[in-house]
């Protein structure tokens, strides 16, 4: 083979993949469903859960009292509790029963029970009790709860002490009331809200289920379209599977590095989240986030036989997938058989690095783990891909062939 050749060979092949890189295009910006889950469901979702978490914390939760001291002490250590930001006491019961009817009613979702010698236990140098029940179907209700009513009883137990040491400079009522002082401070997540904490794990798992859905739908619309139900149609064009994967490939990843900064960068911005990663830190890493969910999609859509089916990956694997991140739950709590099907997926390592980075000021040094596993996977998923679409295309070949057999065959029996 000539050098001529070789060079024409090489010119095809790259003519080719942008020809398949312009049609992708194409079919991704007509086609309504794959727009609305490569542009639309980016823009709009990420907005629709910042606003629904905007206010980070809880604030304000409804609560009852059950005082059976009714003394000075439990009056004052009511009033400071309402005085907090995290709860709210909306009525006084006179006994559990009615208190536990207002919770069934959903008035409250707490009760602060004082027992009748809370104030008499005191007094003689007993250690008194306060009960709290709270309703912990909502997490954050019990959260608030506990933060309000430790703190308040923290800060009574430094009174009680302090009156009662007698001393004679207020130096030594510091010593007293806290013999060891402490500094409580949130790294990371200074306001300890909940979108600091969720957002950004959410917005890192978007990419990867709207690529999903947008090359699965993709997918099976040229199922539907094709004759024989091949993901590769029988063109000069498509001849090649490098050509193909990188054209395909190129076009999704043009669209998403637009996409992504807008959900890593311009959202968290809107919502004022933290983000103390460096520019150059976040781009590197997503270099290989998106080359693996890319080729992750593209494998994956060798399963999609027509446009609903991707629908069902999307509402079967989204929740699932960020449990075993270990962001919503921790990592050292689930299961080693689930902490190995989650390597399977780019958002496992996507999620952890990215948090890390965004969040915690990390560099790629620091990550290096989930850095190299994205590569791993980027390359793992490439040559799966590669096989996949090389399978489809001998497969949309035979297809051809003997549809050509037949139509000779028919013409023959004509003559």
């Amino acid at each position: 083979m000539n050098e001529n050749s070789i060079f024409n060979k090489i010119k095809s092949g790259i003519n080719d993949l942008f020809y398949i890189w312009q049609q992708e295009f194409r079919n991704t910006f007509r086609d309504q469903g794959v727009l609305i889950f490569f542009i639309i469901v980016p823009l709009a979702y990420p907005l629709l859960y910042g606003f629904i978490y905007t206010n980070e914390v809880v604030r304000e939760v409804p609560a009852v009292v059950v005082d059976m001291s009714r003394s000075s002490l439990s009056r004052e250590y009511i009033r400071k509790v309402d005085a907090t930001a995290d709860v709210q006491i909306v009525a006084h019961c006179s006994n559990m029963e009615e208190a536990k009817e207002l919770m069934k009613k959903r008035e409250a979702y707490g009760i602060i029970y004082i027992p009748a010698d809370f104030s008499k236990n005191i007094a003689r140098g007993i250690q008194a009790h306060i009960n709290i029940y709270c309703d912990m179907s909502g997490l954050l209700y019990y959260k608030s709860m506990l933060l309000a009513n430790t703190a308040v009883s923290l800060d009574m137990n430094r009174d009680i002490k302090i009156s009662r040491a007698g001393n004679s400079t207020e130096r030594q009522d510091e010593i007293t009331g806290y013999p060891i002082e402490y500094e409580d401070v949130a790294l990371y997540n200074p306001t300890n809200g909940f979108a600091a904490f969720l957002i950004p794990a959410v917005l890192i798992l978007l990419i990867q289920q709207t690529l999903l859905l947008g090359i699965g739908l993709s997918a099976g619309t040229a199922r539907e379209q094709n004759r024989f139900r091949d993901l590769v149609p029988f063109n000069r064009h498509y001849d090649g599977t490098l050509r193909i994967v990188f054209g395909k490939g190129l076009c999704y990843y043009m669209i998403y590095s637009v996409v992504s900064v807008y959900v890593l960068c311009i959202v968290p911005h809107i919502f004022k989240l933290n983000q103390i990663g460096q520019p150059r830190e976040l781009v590197l890493f997503l270099l290989p986030y998106l080359a693996a969910c890319i080729f992750f999609a593209m494998t994956t859509s060798i399963f999609i036989r027509n446009r609903e089916t991707c629908m069902l990956i999307f509402v079967f694997t989204s929740v699932p997938l960020l449990f075993i991140s270990g962001i919503s739950w921790p990592a050292a709590a689930i299961p080693k058989f689930w902490e190995y099907i989650s390597y399977i997926f780019p958002s496992t390592f996507g999620i952890n690095g990215f948090v890390r980075i965004n969040n915690m000021g990390a560099s790629l040094s620091e990550i290096a783990f989930e850095y190299k596993a994205l590569w791993i996977q980027a390359g793992i998923y490439f040559i799966t891909t590669c096989l996949v679409y090389r399978r489809q295309i001998m497969m949309s070949r035979k297809h051809a062939i003997n549809q050509y057999k037949e139509f000779k065959g028919k013409n023959k029996k004509s003559a």
